[in-house]
């Protein structure tokens, strides 16, 4: 008995130890193949994440800048024992965002997961092919076109919010910008009004706006991605707390819409290409999967990531937009001119049309979207080894995709801090590298909205600067950057504001 317990004993041992022996070799030669990377000084364990834990919220684009600086193309830095490769310059990134096998979204999106389920931001492989080409068709121009006449309306009732202003007293227009960007992106995704501008007191965007800075609360904090360490904690309940609320609402909304289109079926009605719009959630709910109805769950991810994805990052890049419009008052008035082209002294809403014919202003977007990306980084999970320059990036790395560094490449942008539309002048990009402006992701993973908020912003912007005269009473030079879930200025977009002379 003792010698079959002997046995036993020692083919177990032989077994872990070749498991571990196995593991070992197959960690040297992941360590071996990232020699070559440069990189801050790395320690066993922590790696070299421990300067990341005395950083406040507002020095991490500031640090991010100084390592732009001093590695100027790839690094290496260590989260623990997790390897992240930072690319900073358009040939590098461009072999990233181009790969077909290289897709899925890196561990920080995995924090979205329980607003978002696996929707076509956060899913991978399979589902989001899927998804993707159900969705697609649900950004046809054609379609599009429905949309602008909630843009238009939301934006006139932010005009005569504005019009309440003291003229000529320093405000936060970004709080007023956000509300109208939520206002549109719920009636044009789930075809509900919120009226976030006009409503203090709304559930729903309260909720909005507490998970979301509850999601970076979390994602600041490694001893909180546990979670079952997260659930127990005071901001893991209020994020659950304010999670049912926007759930709570979709849902509603969902089956509201679901039974009224089940309706108007039985009853044989058409809306005969007159009246009500479609939302995005309308379109969902003709789509397929497979030849098979989307469920309440599947329906209610991708009305929720159209939601994330929708209003927050567009209203960064109008705020930032107005910050530098408000700086530099000769490209303000060279927009001015174009919008005084295009509606003379008609009080209409801009048409389709008018918004196509506004290409200084979409200079002006493309550069503030150059300058301040939204989204200024972008992570993927490497599961595959790729080449990138003469670097072998092995399988098992996270990749970060910095689009803030990118844009600021000198030998593509010679002053690159400076605002200059006139960086999107057709001669001036004809030559640039393609993926040296990539401000919505490029290749099979790019932003599936991105007309939609470019004729958004359009829509807004044109709306503010008919009316008014914008100044703002900060400097490019004095701004401190925070990297929220977007990238936003800290103090807001301050302004002081002029009626325009008719």
């Amino acid at each position: 008995m003792k010698m079959i317990t002997l046995i036993l004993t020692s083919f177990a041992l032989a077994i872990i130890v070749t498991y571990l022996v196995k593991l070992s070799y197959r960690r040297y030669q992941f360590l071996r193949k990232l020699k070559g990377l440069p990189g801050p000084k790395a320690y066993p364990i922590v790696g070299d994440s421990l300067e990341m834990l005395y950083l406040k919220r507002n020095e991490l684009m500031k640090m991010n800048s100084e390592k732009r600086e001093l590695y100027k193309s790839i690094y290496l830095e260590w989260s623990g024992p997790f390897a992240e490769i930072h690319l900073l310059r358009p040939e590098y990134v461009e072999v990233a965002l181009k790969s077909t096998v290289n897709i899925t979204k890196s561990m920080a999106y995995d924090f979205l997961h329980d607003w978002l389920g696996t929707g076509l931001l956060t899913s991978s492989g399979r589902k989001w092919q899927e998804r993707r080409k159900m969705i697609t068709p649900a950004f046809h121009f054609g379609i599009l076109e429905d949309f602008v006449e909630i843009f238009g309306e939301k934006s006139r009732t932010l005009v005569e919010i504005l019009k309440k202003q003291k003229f000529g007293e320093e405000f936060d227009i970004y709080p007023m910008i956000t509300n109208c960007a939520l206002d549109i992106i719920c009636e044009s995704a789930m075809g509900t009004t919120v009226n976030a501008q006009e409503k203090k007191d709304s559930d729903y965007v309260r909720a909005v706006y507490e998970v979301s800075e509850l999601i970076l609360y979390r994602a600041l904090r490694p001893w909180l991605y546990a979670e079952f360490i997260w659930k127990m904690s005071s901001h893991g309940k209020a994020f659950y707390r304010n999670l049912k609320t926007l759930h709570d609402f979709t849902n509603k909304v969902i089956v509201e819409r679901r039974e009224a289109t089940s309706k108007k079926c039985s009853l044989n009605e058409s809306d005969d290409g007159v009246g009500k719009k479609k939302a995005f959630l309308d379109l969902l709910l003709e789509a397929t999967e497979n030849g098979h109805e989307l469920s309440q769950a599947d329906i209610r991810e991708e009305v929720d990531t159209f939601m994330f994805e929708g209003h927050d990052t567009t209203a960064a890049s109008i705020g930032w937009a107005i910050f530098l419009l408000g700086n530099n008052p000769e490209v303000q008035d060279r927009v001015v001119e174009e919008l005084n082209d295009i509606f003379g002294d008609s009080d209409r809403l801009a048409t389709i049309h008018d918004l196509n014919d506004m290409k200084y202003l979409e200079m002006v977007i493309k550069e503030t979207l150059r300058l301040y990306p939204s989204v200024p980084f972008i992570g993927r999970l490497v599961t595959e080894d790729m080449v990138v320059g003469e670097h072998l990036i092995p399988a098992g790395v996270w990749v970060n995709i910095e689009l803030f560094s990118v844009h600021r490449c000198r030998d593509h942008y010679s002053d690159p801090e400076k605002f200059n539309p006139d960086n999107f002048l057709p001669e001036n990009t004809k030559s640039r590298h393609p993926f040296a402006y990539v401000p919505f992701s490029a290749g099979p993973r790019n932003c599936i909205g991105q007309k939609f908020a470019l004729l958004e912003e359009k829509t807004i912007l044109s709306s503010i600067l008919r009316k008014f005269r914008v100044e703002s009473t900060e400097k490019q030079e004095d701004i401190c950057l925070m990297m929220d879930l977007v990238l936003r200025p800290e103090s807001g977009v301050k302004i002081k504001m002029y009626p325009r002379e008719q």
